[in-house]
């Protein structure tokens, strides 16, 4: 006789997560009935409603990301959904409120268990999906112009990847910061969407240079700061591209390739050339980071920042989900939907 299958909604003992049970690529993972968790002391569990997908995840599921964690385990390190249950000691929280999460692992699941400092409260504006999507992106980007490269009014930016989950971002808090805000992007379509979320000026490196494009529309000074989340071979044009004093943010690697920089090209400019690591910066600074969060909350709830989820998609679906961050067609993020 088969085994008796018990859906996991039927047990509550039980949840649907996507499951990384090998280091590999994404066709090894697998969608599982697992044991769901309890919350210990100053935790809280959340009943998943979407959870965002990053680059990180990719790299995680690949056992090549810098935190490692050893399979089995459920990848994902941001969400949204409804808190289900409170561990001894938590009362910043009640049963039933609407959340969002970061995680070092365990978001692509329907339940969630986190330390309560990792929660913030999801603001009414927006829904699930864009909650999911909400956390990291925003944060990195608010912290890279905030505390790794202040800018002020009237300033340069120039926003690699400016169309992707980070990117976008990246041209909402800087225009939202009065900042000149040019965009860098591989089609036309992506272009389009960064200057819906408020780039001044737009540049196709698929059919211009970098270097030359950005000289044009800087009267030849170059850019004050250039945030940087693909790496490659975009990299050398950028930093070309810096003015004096000019700052390059090293925010990731979604090309694939980790770029080196030339050291003459940073002192003829007296250029700086600064990483970006929003995970551990908030762990080592909670006060300051919270007051980040506070503050992204705010904009987004009075309509000054907008998450901008592009499609969503099943547990079941993630080949595909993640083959639109793999390849790069992101505009926006992308999202799971539970």
């Amino acid at each position: 006789m088969a085994p008796f299958f018990v859906p996991s909604w039927l047990d509550t003992k039980l949840m649907r997560a996507l499951m990384c049970k090998r280091f590999g690529s994404v066709e090894d993972l697998v969608v599982e009935n697992i044991e769901a968790p309890k919350p210990g002391a100053g935790q809280v569990v959340v009943d998943v409603k979407a959870a965002g997908l990053n680059f990180p995840d990719l790299l995680t599921i690949a056992g090549k990301y810098q935190v490692r964690n050893e399979p089995p385990f459920v990848p994902g390190i941001e969400a949204s959904g409804v808190i289900s249950s409170l561990g001894e000691g938590v009362s910043e929280f009640a049963v039933g409120d609407r959340v969002i999460l970061t995680t070092p692992d365990g978001a692509f699941a329907e339940k969630c268990v986190v330390d309560v400092s990792r929660v913030m409260p999801m603001p009414d504006s927006i829904d699930f999906e864009q909650g999911a999507g909400f956390a990291i992106a925003f944060a990195t980007s608010y912290h890279a112009f905030r505390q790794c490269a202040p800018i002020e009014p009237g300033q340069s930016v120039l926003v690699l990847g400016a169309a992707g989950g980070v990117g976008t971002t990246a041209v909402e808090i800087a225009s939202l910061m009065d900042a000149r805000v040019i965009a860098a992007a591989s089609s036309d379509e992506k272009l389009e969407f960064a200057r819906q979320a408020g780039a001044t000026d737009l540049i196709n490196y698929e059919r211009n240079s970098l270097k030359e494009s950005v000289s044009n529309l800087t009267e030849g000074k170059g850019v004050d700061v250039v945030y940087d989340p693909v790496g490659g071979g975009m990299a050398r044009q950028a930093l070309s591209a810096l003015g004096w004093h000019g700052r390059y943010l090293v925010i990731g690697f979604a090309s694939g390739e980790i770029p080196s920089f030339p050291a003459n090209l940073l002192l003829l400019k007296e250029a700086s050339v600064k990483g970006v690591y929003w995970g551990d910066w908030a762990a080592k600074n909670a006060i300051e980071s919270n007051r980040n969060m506070k503050e992204i909350a705010g904009f987004v709830a009075a309509g000054k920042l907008r998450p901008r989820v592009s499609s969503s998609y099943r547990l079941e679906q993630f080949s595909e989900a993640f083959a639109e961050i793999a390849q790069r067609r992101v505009m926006g993020k992308v999202v799971f939907k539970l």
